[in-house]
């Protein structure tokens, strides 16, 4: 019973794979949407000044730290829905969003508190004056729209959980559009507003924001779909007893998320010593796989939904079969990816450059992103299994020693100590997503081993069925 063999019922695996796909596919374009209202803000801005540019961009690097670690904790609430949600749970299912919209607003007074004031450190950092003023100005514009983007988060989250993964795609593609308008309007000063550059992005995306908060919300509120949880909906002050579930499972899961990122900056960092050349020709390759990343992320979170409502209703084996199915089909993809990368290398990076030196290094690098885009798929489809088994702690723990303890060292000693330079992080950066994929792989399979030692008596009335009584 603890093994199962994925291939032999092929048909079972196809319809996984399918019902994973149908589920992940709004979640890539959505977030293929976000990654679009970026790069029009740094277009735009590139079109306004060098300065603009720059303040845009540190302001940027300073702000997707403290996001990302938020949106990993609000992450958590996705995963206890989805197993409630399995357990057929509505009323615990209300009430961890509810406390979710609690702490979403906590995580959000936070974030304002850390970012609203960074010219002291932009100053010791030796930035010219008019980059430190766009950069701080641009932070304090964008700190009015953190209350609606973290709730947001909350609310995506919890029609994920349900399975419901459209809505987050269409209002996305409302969120571009308003966004496109209103950085017109604002950055280049159109219909009687002021001009304000690289700041107007920045008050455009609070704006995008609010509205796709207030658009959630109010399908939420409205669909027919979420009535049997609006009859459990009422005002509740905050709980510790759900608030310590939803971090005890976010937190990790957010620092998980800063040291995968943080190998990737301090790479870009380290390749930013050996010239201009060579930092571009990086930036083109990484931007790149940025892309294609977001297939299997969206791929990862549909893994994780669709684990989580399987160990919710008790049954532990499809669960199993769910996780390991959804992470081979992670590397299936990623393989045609990895097919394009190789074959048609040239072209591609020919969208960016065609200076000879940085063409050259992002060709060479683009050969290593096509083994890349296997370990990724590797290690984000496991993830995103043990994510539905509420496992985020010892993960977390992985990815530290696999980033931070092998693949950053590994990075340095290729690139200066043995003298091969971005091709050799590179490397680095690849053996780093390697073992932490292994381990993921691992780490799971362990974990469904003992859920199958464990008989399959529980119902979905018995779930957490006390915890009502917490809920005051």
């Amino acid at each position: 019973m603890s093994e199962i063999p994925l291939f032999s019922n092929l048909k079972r695996f196809g319809y996984e794979s399918l019902q994973t796909l149908k589920l992940g596919i709004p979640v890539i374009i959505a977030q293929l949407l976000e990654v679009m209202m970026q790069f029009v803000d740094t277009v735009m801005a590139g079109h306004i000044s060098s300065n603009d540019l720059a303040g845009l961009a540190i302001a940027t690097a300073l702000y997707h730290p403290v996001f990302l670690l938020m949106l990993g904790i609000l992450f958590a609430v996705r995963v206890i829905i989805s197993q409630l949600y399995g357990a057929g749970n509505s009323s615990e299912i209300t009430a961890n969003v509810i406390q979710g919209l609690w702490l979403s607003q906590a995580l959000a007074l936070i974030s304002i508190c850390i970012l609203v004031y960074p010219e002291p450190v932009l100053n010791l950092m030796g930035y010219e004056s008019e980059v430190i003023r766009v950069a701080g100005e641009y932070l304090r514009a964008l700190c009015w729209g953190m209350p609606a983007v973290y709730a947001y988060i909350v609310l995506r989250t919890f029609n994920e959980g349900l399975s419901y993964t459209r809505p987050n795609m269409y209002i996305s593609l409302l969120g571009l559009g308003i966004n496109i308008i209103g950085n017109y309007t604002l950055m280049f000063g159109h219909f009687g507003f002021p001009a304000l550059g690289a700041v107007g992005a920045g008050w455009s995306t609070s704006l995008v924001h609010w509205v796709m908060f207030a658009v959630l919300l109010a399908y939420c509120l409205k669909s027919t779909l979420f009535k049997s949880y609006r009859n459990y909906l009422s005002f509740k002050k905050p709980a510790w007893f759900y608030l310590r579930e939803i971090l005890r499972i976010g937190i990790p899961n957010g620092f998980s998320l800063t040291a995968e990122v943080g190998m990737f900056a301090m790479v870009s960092l380290m390749i930013g010593t050996f010239g201009a050349s060579a930092m571009s020709g990086h930036q083109i390759a990484i931007n790149i796989a940025s892309v294609t990343y977001m297939v299997p992320l969206g791929l990862s979170i549909a893994i994780s939904i669709r684990v989580g409502q399987a160990k919710g209703s008790g049954n532990s084996l499809d669960a199993r079969y769910i996780g390991f199915a959804g992470i081979i089909f992670c590397i299936i993809v990623m393989t045609v990816t990895a097919s394009i990368l190789i074959l048609v290398p040239e072209p591609i990076v020919g969208i960016y450059t065609y200076e000879e030196n940085v063409h050259t290094l992002a060709v060479q690098l683009l050969y290593l992103a096509a083994i890349f885009q296997l370990s990724d798929g590797m290690q984000v489809g496991a993830l995103g299994a043990l994510r539905g088994l509420k496992d985020t702690r010892v993960p977390f723990l992985a990815n530290v020693l696999a980033y931070c303890g092998i693949g950053l060292p590994l990075a340095y000693l290729l690139g200066f100590h043995f003298h091969i330079g971005p091709v050799g992080m590179w490397v680095g950066l690849i053996t780093g997503l390697s073992i932490a994929g292994v381990m993921h792989c691992w780490r799971f399979q362990i974990l469904t081993n003992r859920l199958l030692k464990i008989p399959l008596l529980e119902k979905p009335d018995d779930q957490n069925i006390t915890k009502l009584t917490h809920y005051q």
